[in-house]
């Protein structure tokens, strides 16, 4: 089935399965998608990635495969129902991803059919996959298509949401194709379908799923950045026009501050942790704050530099939105979000104003998703539930996000 093809089928209220697997967590919740958009969300779970002092790639992967277990079983184990579908949210370690636009014009009309554009979009992949393939050739795993989604289609210059069979001399596409590497992938299928044995399996990224959502949340603003603070990385996603134009990711998360804690105090994981909270909120000892003071400064300086490297890669020549969409853990929004309003150099060389930053709470979402009794209400996995919800089940026969 082609981007543009037509799914004729009318979706029921269905029970979906979503697994959020993060840098630092493994979500899951169990929904009621429906057709009104607004997901019910009956159960939720997340369950901790270990930090550990080095990060290697494999160990790292191990811990989050065990992680993921925890959550399945603990979900399968609830007796809930079995899900009919189930989707797997993942962190950008897990996938590599892109926005790009395809342009044809020629002097006399041509008709613009299902055909000619999967065409030029397997074309399109095509290239993509190639461009990736040496990374994940390295890894010892080939590459495997991810999403494959359709953001706008112009025709002589003017968005068309209907753009089959209309004879034009310019067209535009623009889509957005993620990729994963199949051992990870083929090994999270492995370990879901140990409990959910007949429930279909679709992946989804971070960078799209969070940027559609926001998007529609905030519809008034049409250019905007979408920042994610995870565990082991930072992610950033630019948005003109209502169009994710690009992502970018630096490997400076929450952990690194952990780290840091740790070494420079001789301290536990939970006591850096302790520490952390206790500084940014003021209440931290004298004594304490007198070391600590330093090695937060330090911090704050490293991943800022990471913050305006990747500001300046993601513009190219042109200007950095204002506004911000930040995700992060509640405790230390606060903390980044003024760390954010510190930055000098880009605000005022890359931006029209000084930067806005709205933390992405779960209050964002009133109204988008119900909730059944008990139901821890977690950012991602709202998140996430209303995207598959909304953009997945009920515009899937658009072919559109």
């Amino acid at each position: 089935m082609g981007i543009f093809s037509k799914n004729k089928n009318k979706n029921k209220d269905k029970l979906v399965l979503v697994f959020d697997i993060k840098s630092s967590y493994v979500g899951g919740a169990l929904f009621w998608a429906r057709e009104s958009g607004i997901p019910k969300i009956i159960f939720s779970i997340r369950e901790p990635i270990p930090i550990e002092k080095d990060i290697e790639a494999n160990r790292f992967l191990s811990l989050t495969l065990k992680s993921l277990e925890v959550v399945a079983n603990r979900v399968f184990t609830a007796g809930m129902g079995a899900p009919e579908q189930i989707f797997c949210v993942l962190s950008s370690l897990l996938y590599v991803s892109q926005t790009r636009i395809i342009e044809l014009k020629k002097n006399t009309p041509f008709l613009f059919t299902s055909k000619l554009a999967d065409d030029l979009i397997q074309k399109e992949v095509a290239l993509f996959k190639e461009e990736n393939l040496e990374k994940y050739l390295r890894s010892g795993s080939p590459i495997e298509l991810i999403e494959l989604k359709n953001i706008k289609t112009m025709l002589n210059g003017y968005e068309t949401p209907d753009p089959l069979n209309k004879k034009v001399r310019e067209l535009e596409m623009t889509i957005f194709i993620s990729m994963g590497g199949q051992q990870i992938l083929r090994k999270i299928e492995k370990i879901i379908r140990t409990h959910f044995h007949e429930a279909k399996i679709q992946f989804s990224s971070l960078a799209l799923s969070s940027f559609a959502v926001v998007r529609d949340i905030y519809s008034h603003n049409e250019d905007f950045l979408l920042i994610n603070i995870g565990g082991e990385v930072t992610d950033i996603s630019m948005a003109k026009k209502n169009i994710l134009r690009e992502s970018i990711s630096f490997p400076l998360g929450l952990n690194f501050m952990i780290r840091a804690v740790i070494e420079g105090l001789h301290c536990s994981l939970g006591e850096a942790e302790s520490y952390i909270y206790l500084f940014k909120d003021g209440h931290a000892d004298e004594s304490m704050a007198k070391v600590l003071g330093p090695i937060i400064d330090k911090l704050k300086i490293e991943w800022l530099r990471k913050f305006q490297e990747s500001l300046s890669n993601l513009s190219n020549d042109i200007s950095v939105p204002a506004t911000i969409y930040l995700s992060v853990d509640k405790e230390v929004a606060t903390f980044f979000s003024e760390t954010i309003k510190t930055e000098q150099f880009n605000q005022y060389t890359l931006t029209k104003s000084k930067f806005e930053v709205i933390f992405l709470g779960p209050e964002v979402f009133h109204g988008l998703a119900e909730f059944g009794e008990n139901v821890v209400r977690e950012t991602f996995l709202i998140m996430d539930s209303i995207y598959i919800n909304r953009f997945l089940i009920n515009c899937a026969k658009k072919g559109q996000i």
